[in-house]
């Protein structure tokens, strides 16, 4: 008998949809079938434009549908849930549009004698075989950012969503498939870690795509088969400087977004905030204000703002963490107390020790974590201590000193007036340190995705 994956609701637990769980000979023949689509040549270029544009006709038709169902299976409120499907059509149509930016260039010879006679260039070509293991937090367009620049380039594509968070792959695959793409293209496996772990292993693999713990993917990466490539997106622990000039109350609602949107459950959740001394005091009781304000609870109810947690566990490590700081010393300005099973209060520390796990680690929950400086530059040493490095962020008047701090803060992208979890799917997105490797987001993916081949042409004609 196939075992089943049942699929409950992160909030209240009913259960939304039992499905068919995949065993290692499903995953063999998976791998198998993307193998032999790898040694023929990719769908022909315009075919793959016009099923992506056709993909994203088709998701945008649906798009309440498949937000109400990532919110129901993923807890992300409706109303963030809307905008993650905005951007999941736009940004499989940026991947058609891209398509003819994946361009070689010319290598100039005749420069030596030894290169007379000759000309070269470059051009791109699908790497191959590409495994994408996927997270919860983002259940449609993290498939988006992982399926999508594969079957632009021409690769074939198996996929691993979350098991907490399936349906939305369903969904965006099933959409690829009715636009026309033949389903052995892309093959979505829904199966156990361990057998994960088989497919990202295997000799036919050519490419990782990997988004989820740092211990998972730096493990799978010591794994991965010889010459496979492979790009990872880890957590966060995001820095966040606001200065004493500061447009406060600019500030603090971005901030109050960034801190608490998904319940914190984003690698780039503004976490660790460094406010001068001069303005800590009323910084600090603005946002509690705000905090308190937020509607917490069901995500599929247009009031709320903030949903649950993925699992009852993960309630319970948060409330750990909160506790420990407290009894180190951490004031707890809002917050600080479970909902019911799922649900935790949106949570304001003030001044943590920095070697407790809500400074040290990726909380990945609603709280947010004050520090008091005197001088920027000890500030900037404290956000940079820790094992992460993703986005960070800096609220100044003076471009002098955003410049400054945006040149010293270790990480990726700098928001200078703007939360640390801002993204378009366009631009870059990457970790440094244990945050990740490798580049998001579309055209980088996308390019990730291909390798160059140089080509020389030699003639006594030229």
């Amino acid at each position: 008998m196939t075992e089943k994956l049942k699929v409950h609701s992160p909030y209240d637990g009913h259960l939304i949809k039992e499905i068919d769980m995949d065993d290692e000979a499903r995953i063999e023949q998976a791998l198998a079938i993307a193998h032999g689509l790898e040694q023929k040549k990719p769908i022909p270029t315009p075919e793959r434009i016009a099923i992506l544009n056709k993909t994203a006709d088709l998701v945008e038709a649906r798009a309440e549908e498949f937000a109400r169902q990532s919110a129901e299976e993923g807890g992300k409120p409706l109303i963030d849930s809307r905008i993650e499907l905005a951007r999941a059509v736009q940004g499989i149509r940026e991947a058609a549009n891209s398509i003819g930016q994946l361009t070689g260039h010319e290598i100039p010879m005749g420069l030596t004698t030894s290169s007379t006679n000759r000309m070269a260039f470059t051009t791109r070509e699908p790497i191959g075989v590409v495994a994408a293991v996927s997270a919860f937090n983002h259940p449609f367009n993290l498939i988006v950012h992982q399926v999508i620049p594969g079957v632009a380039v021409g690769c074939p594509v198996v996929v691993k969503p979350a098991r907490t968070t399936p349906l939305s792959c369903l969904n965006l695959v099933n959409c690829l498939y009715e636009a026309g793409l033949p389903e052995e293209w892309v093959q979505v496996i829904i199966c156990k870690g361990s057998l994960a772990e088989k497919i990202v292993t295997d000799s036919r693999v050519s490419f990782l795509t990997f988004i989820g713990s740092g211990k998972v993917g730096w493990g799978l990466r010591s794994k991965l088969a010889e010459g496979a490539r492979c790009a990872l997106e880890h957590g966060g622990s995001a820095p966040v400087i606001v200065e004493a000039d500061a447009d406060m109350d600019d500030a603090l609602p971005l901030l109050a977004k960034g801190g608490f949107y998904h319940a914190g459950q984003v690698c780039v959740s503004v976490q660790r905030v460094f406010v001068h001394e001069d303005i800590v005091e009323e910084f600090s009781s603005k946002l509690v204000a705000i905090a308190e304000k937020l509607v917490v609870g069901d995500p599929l109810d247009e009031k709320t703002e903030v949903g649950p947690l993925i699992q009852e566990g993960e309630v319970e490590r948060i409330h750990k963490w909160v506790e420990e700081a407290k009894a180190a010393g951490g004031k707890i300005l809002t917050g600080g107390k479970k909902i019911g099973k799922t649900c935790y209060e949106p949570t304001v520390i003030l001044n943590p020790p920095y070697d407790a796990n809500v400074s040290q680690c990726e909380i990945f929950g609603p709280v947010i974590n004050i520090y008091s400086y005197k001088d920027r530059g000890d500030a900037i040493k404290l956000a940079n201590d820790v094992p992460f490095s993703f986005q960070a962020a800096v609220f100044t008047s003076d471009i002098n000193a955003a410049l400054q701090s945006a040149k010293d803060l270790n990480a990726a992208a700098v928001m200078i007036n703007d939360h640390t979890a801002f993204r378009v799917d366009w631009m870059p997105f990457a970790g440094r340190k244990s945050s990740g490797l490798g580049v998001g987001g579309i055209l980088p993916s996308m390019i990730e995705m291909t390798e160059e081949k140089l080509i020389v042409f030699r003639s006594k004609l030229i």
